[in-house]
């Protein structure tokens, strides 16, 4: 070696350092569970198989300056994607999709939001790309960078065997984790954000297919499911109680369960929303669950309209915005309803414009229509008080009978309030986005009774059904340890997780004496079939996987977008089956012959969960409503859809 110490190859260099950068992140600042040592070796290595995958490759370059270039941006675009996921994370604890990618326009709205998950020491995540950078400009006389044919062929078969052995070790833990790709975090702690996002493009891709094949055979195996497992025959005892009446519909941004009837140092959290629950014209749900996923505000939309459940990847708005649905405003179009939204946020965020016209909407009341001032709004926008305000001239004005979507905004995160306009303390914790919530969750409650007031007032009061609902969580998973604090838990186990995933529910009848708490098992998806069935309407010919509240013959059991699911008597999530009531895992008994074990007592629901999920896939992927004659039954080859 004349002395001299050998060359070192920059894609090793370039190899651990992106990789160990890779694991810290997936360690430290992705909250991965890990339950075994298995899932700690594997999560240790799959940072560095992708790395020297992806890395590897410059050794096909046959000119220096192509490997170092190479390099030195492969490190950079490697790095920008997992800062994005982190990002991203620390507001929605998942991972981006290909889906999410196309949501672009959304994140010029984000503002103060994305500006909130940003961290100073965020910069340190970038010092390999740096150190690559100089070694590669300033070093590479002790670089090497000339690699005989045998090299490189070893660079390669090195690469595919580790990948393989990587694929091999994640499927011996996680049997069929390719096949039951519900949740994203088993797929980033077994193979990889990387590769995960390799496969999530597979994914898109062989979806995107499925409408071109759809023929509408598919449509009767549906109906056939939905007939015997999930829509009841029996009708509503409320079937009819609000024909001909207005349905004022709320989505009550980020409003969790947790906040009602509960108190926050000594301070009531929601006082208005509290005297509902005991209002005798009011029926208040506190075993209600929002089923969205990575749509959010969207899918709750969705879930309401439908009673299809959200995709598992990206927002259904965005994805599938120019299907046909068979939708709550069109069909009540159908019967003289004035259908109409109220949101003071742009037309294209979420692609609402274009997706409201798919579900049959007369009317999007959007930004343009509020006056908007640095007065009257915060974060996301127009303050909610001003936005009932202002929205009872439009109110006034509709044709009756009317079907109003009413949005709110300022329960959003980062759940900012000018202290001026805070009528509650701050929580004490080590969350700030805890301890905001209660101050905008108290001030979207005291907008909610000015907003009563005002529909008495107008005289709309008497005849409205008025329907208040949380659309999804406001405190996600990253902040476990501050709710803990408020909860007076040691810690959030994910039973308590899934317990936090209940939103509230009100249904409000003016005049009607009967109202009452509800403890069922119920979730988003139970609205379509119920609003309908109150307003008179028949759900004959629909297909949705539903059930309207009121009837008792219904299925025992939600399902979670992720396959998890809550029943009557059992609660599943992270594969460990919960008692509902005492939040106790199920204890199996084993006989002695183990042909003979006992059936975890989840497993068939768990069977109905995925057949569920799978079908309302198919409608929506396939497009399949564009075969269906609703009036009739019948799908467009003129067949029956039994």
């Amino acid at each position: 070696m004349n002395g001299k110490f050998p060359k070192i190859p920059l894609f090793i260099i370039a190899t651990i350092l992106f990789g160990l950068k890779t694991y810290i992140i997936y360690r430290f600042l992705f909250h991965i569970e890990l339950e075994n040592a298995m899932q700690e070796l594997i999560l240790a290595i799959n940072p560095f198989v992708s790395a020297f995958l992806i890395f590897a490759i410059s050794v096909w370059l046959k000119k220096p300056t192509s490997q170092m270039k190479f390099l030195r941006y492969t490190a950079l675009i490697g790095s920008v994607i997992l800062y994005f996921n982190l990002v991203f994370y620390r507001s929605f604890t998942d991972f981006i999709t290909i889906p999410q990618l196309f949501q672009a326009s959304n994140m010029g709205d984000l503002g103060s939001s994305i500006f909130s998950l940003l961290e100073v020491y965020d910069v340190l995540l970038f010092a390999d790309v740096a150190i690559i950078w100089y070694l590669s400009r300033k070093k590479s006389d002790v670089l090497s960078v000339s690699y005989p044919k045998s090299g490189r062929v070893f660079a390669l078969a090195m690469s595919l065997m580790l990948l393989a052995g990587n694929f091999f070790l994640a499927e011996m833990e996680r049997p069929q984790l390719f096949t039951r790709a519900f949740d994203r975090e088993y797929l980033v702690k077994n193979i990889g954000i990387f590769n995960y996002h390799i496969y999530d493009l597979a994914l898109h891709s062989k979806v995107k297919s499925q409408k071109v094949f759809a023929d509408g055979n598919e449509l009767p195996e549906i109906k056939e499911y939905v007939n015997e497992h999930v829509q009841s025959d029996e009708s509503s005892p409320l079937h009819g109680i609000a024909k001909g009446k207005n349905l004022i519909f709320i989505s009550a941004e980020s409003m969790q369960s947790f906040v009602i009837n509960n108190k926050m140092k000594g301070q009531v959290i929601t006082p208005f929303l509290n005297s509902l629950t005991k209002d005798d014209s009011t029926f208040y749900f506190k075993n209600f669950y929002h089923q969205t996923q990575q749509g959010k505000t969207s899918d709750s939309e969705f879930l309401l309209e439908n009673s299809l459940y959200p995709l598992s990847r990206g927002a259904v708005f965005f994805t599938h915005g120019q299907n046909e649905y068979h939708a709550l405003p069109e069909m009540l179009n159908q019967k003289g309803y004035y259908t109409s939204v109220f949101h003071s946020n742009n037309k294209s965020f979420w692609n609402r414009d274009q997706m409201y016209d798919s579900l049959g909407y007369d009317h999007f009341y959007g930004e343009k229509a509020f006056e908007v001032t640095d007065q009257n709004s915060i974060g996301w926008g127009l303050e909610d008080k001003a936005f009932f305000e202002q929205s009872m001239k439009y109110l006034r004005s509709q044709k009756q009978p009317f079907y109003t979507k009413f949005i709110t905004l300022t329960n959003h995160f980062p759940f900012e309030l000018n202290k001026d306009k805070a009528s509650i303390g701050e929580f004490d914790s080590n969350s700030k986005t805890l301890n905001n919530y209660f101050q905008t969750v108290r001030y979207t409650d005291e907008a909610l009774r000015q907003f009563f007031n005002q529909l008495k007032e107008s005289g709309l009061y008497k005849d409205s059904i008025i329907v208040i609902m949380g659309d999804h969580y406001g405190i996600s998973e990253n902040h476990n340890k501050a709710m803990a604090k408020y909860l007076g838990k040691d810690q959030i186990s994910p039973y308590d997780h899934v317990q936090l995933q209940r939103v509230p529910l009100f249904i409000h009848i003016p005049g009607y004496d009967k109202g009452k708490v509800m403890s069922e098992v119920s979730g988003q998806i139970d609205l379509k079939p119920t609003l309908l069935h109150m307003l008179g309407v028949s759900t004959k010919n629909d297909i949705y996987f539903g059930n309207d509240l009121f009837v008792d013959d219904r299925k025992d059991y939600i399902a979670f977008r992720n396959g998890d699911f809550v029943s009557d008597q059992y609660v599943s999530t992270d594969g460990i089956c919960y008692l509902r009531k005492s939040g106790e895992p199920v204890k199996q008994k084993e006989n002695q012959d183990d042909a003979n074990k006992s059936e975890n007592p989840c497993e068939p629901i768990t069977q109905k969960v995925e057949k569920e999920l799978g079908y309302s896939d198919d409608l929506i992927y396939g497009d399949l409503f564009r075969f269906v004659n609703f009036s009739t039954g019948k799908n467009s080859s003129n067949t029956k859809i039994k």
